[in-house]
């Protein structure tokens, strides 16, 4: 226990991993039970605390509480190793020190419910019997983070495992990057998403043609070759957002990140480009339903990533923007004439405004479904959730659904199923 508590306290580039209230209550607790004698009253509180912090730890990797928020740690710390990993910049001196670290932090990694409620009860006979072990069931989730956790769990020398750590790093970043995958930029820093939409490219019915052209660009860019900046074009409804989140959840695990940014922070765009320059992950910069009024200049902020400026946009982000018109920029007829204008190069102002969507190298239009597409649409929602209806009455419903509400498309079509589903369910 003596050069255990030592070794800890020489963790060098990885000492951060046990820098929580949780790793510092089990090391407080493994100090006390070095004691010959050590005191109950003591044992009891820190341990007690122990069980709560564990169990209040949300969506554990690994069925035992400790051995989940250790592994967590190590994952998520941004430290010499693991940034230098993202870069794909570690040095020797970095890694063969971090093998040493994770050789002590594996030794730590055996302490788990079971192992400390034993040394606990073998100390301090009278604690027998009043906990039981923080244990959760195996998770069946399939995620680079829960299969790196599981080979981790499955070691026996971690120290072996830093060049496996090292690709991880590399692949999905560190940090929030490696523990989440979708962002949000709010007030001057990037925000993670705690529960993103988790639709799927599979989760969509139709536009498979409209969407083909992105999922290609995005491989591309996944792989290093050369790729587009895109703009999505159509009217609501048709599924152009939906796009964009599934495929930033359909190739998470291949280290795509999405980061939202809202058109009145498009003036923050150098500082969210400069905090995304470098990382090792890719990033779609998304931003949904793109438009600008004619006094808007907010449109300005988007040059530099996309014809760049004197410094190059970063190599690792892409934008992806949403809009419901096809030119972003309202054009008004008082634009189209110089009588009507203070500016003495009126016609260069508009070109400029009009040529906006044009600086995307990939622009794809989703149409308002006709009538084939709109009951294929339904059909196949319907056929997703299992609601059995009479093809005809089917047809006939979603038709009528469509003539009383706002118009034909993919959001009609999924109101009208959901709306189908409540009543299935219910029986009326």
């Amino acid at each position: 226990m003596e050069t255990l508590l030592l070794r800890t306290k020489g963790l060098a580039v990885l000492r951060r991993a046990l820098d929580s209230p949780v790793a510092r209550d089990l090391l407080g607790l493994l100090d006390l039970l070095r004691s010959e004698r050590p005191d109950p009253d003591q044992v009891a509180v820190v341990f007690g605390r122990l069980w709560e912090e564990l169990a209040l730890e949300p969506d554990p990797i690994l069925p035992d509480a400790w051995q989940s928020h250790l592994v967590g740690r190590i994952l998520d710390d941004e430290n010499a190793f693991s940034l230098g990993a993202e870069r794909g910049e570690t040095s020797p001196a970095v890694l063969e020190q971090a093998r040493l670290d994770l050789r002590t932090l594996r030794t730590l990694f055996d302490l788990d419910a079971r192992t400390l409620l034993a040394m606990i009860e073998a100390a301090v006979p009278s604690l027998t019997n009043i906990w039981i072990p923080w244990t959760a069931p195996e998770s069946a989730l399939e995620s680079a983070r829960h299969t790196i956790a599981r080979k981790l769990a499955a070691a026996k020398d971690w120290g072996s495992c830093a060049e496996l750590l090292e690709g991880y790093f590399s692949r999905h970043g560190a940090g929030l990057f490696g523990g989440n995958r979708a962002f949000r930029w709010r007030e001057g820093r990037l925000r993670p998403v705690p529960q993103p939409d988790p639709v799927r490219l599979s989760d969509l019915v139709a536009y498979d043609r409209e969407r083909e052209p992105l999922i290609k660009n995005t491989e591309h860019f996944l792989s290093g070759l050369p790729a587009q900046h895109a703009l999505l074009y159509g009217l609501p409804g048709t599924g152009k957002s939906s796009t964009v989140k599934a495929l930033a959840n359909e190739y998470a695990d291949a280290g795509l990140r999405i980061v939202e940014v809202a058109k009145e922070d498009l003036s923050e765009l150098p500082r969210v480009l400069e905090t995304l320059r470098g990382r090792g992950p890719r990033f779609i910069l998304f931003v949904d339903d793109l438009s600008f009024e004619e006094h808007e200049v907010e449109y300005k902020s988007l040059k530099a990533l996309l014809e760049g400026s004197v410094e190059e946009p970063p190599e690792n982000v892409r934008l992806y923007a949403t809009s419901n018109r096809r030119n972003i920029i309202r054009e008004s007829f008082s634009d189209r004439d110089d009588g009507f204008s203070d500016d003495v190069h009126v016609r260069d102002t508009m070109q400029e405004k009009l040529s906006l969507s044009a600086r995307f190298g990939l622009r794809l239009t989703f149409p308002t479904p006709d009538q084939s597409r709109y009951l294929e649409i339904v059909t196949g929602l319907a056929r997703e959730r299992g609601i059995e209806v009479p093809e005809d009455t089917l047809r006939e419903r979603a038709l009528l659904w469509d003539r009383w509400h706002a118009g034909r498309s993919g959001r009609t079509a999924r109101q009208f199923v959901d709306e189908l589903q409540a009543e299935t369910s219910t029986g009326h």
